[in-house]
């Protein structure tokens, strides 16, 4: 068997101009994208309010959570800590109880909790720059590889 080689090739950036000047401007600015982002999160907890969630509408709630933890470590609404902190349970909650009962399927208190965190999103999303949300995504990445996410995979 041959021997894997560890060179990566890196990405090419085309104008490092445009991408500086690009990270200054806020998120609000793209409002097409914002737009879908937001539409994309609204409908994933619709749908998980409704009864109809699937596996991505969930995937789509843990990312939005993932968004809204890294932006919290960042500094963005240090304030709603416990907002966070509740999200958080009640993803995990819900993604339990779809191991046992093969439907995702919150509770009151977790309804509140998953609204709460999605206005969190919005507003942060308000108030972000593109060089923001980008650092956001790669501290996400690097707490899910690095193994200090909460892992929410059906257990074996």
């Amino acid at each position: 068997m041959r021997k894997r080689s560890k060179y990566r090739p890196k990405g090419v950036m085309i104008n490092h101009v445009a991408y500086v000047l690009e990270g200054f401007a806020p998120i609000a600015k793209h409002t097409s994208q914002l737009l879908t982002l937001k539409l994309k999160a609204h409908a994933a907890l619709t749908a998980l309010l409704q009864g109809t969630a699937t596996a991505a509408h969930m995937g789509t709630i843990v990312d939005m959570y993932n968004m809204v933890e890294a932006l919290h470590k960042m500094g963005f609404g240090e304030e709603y800590a416990d907002c966070v902190e509740a999200g958080m349970a009640a993803v995990v909650e819900v993604v339990k109880r779809q191991h046992k009962i093969g439907k995702y399927v919150p509770t009151g208190p977790e309804i509140q909790a998953l609204n709460r965190l999605i206005e969190l999103h919005d507003a942060q999303m308000d108030v972000v720059t593109v060089r923001e949300v980008d650092r956001a995504i790669r501290l996400a990445k690097k707490e899910v590889v690095s193994g200090r996410a909460i892992n929410l995979r059906r257990p074996q």
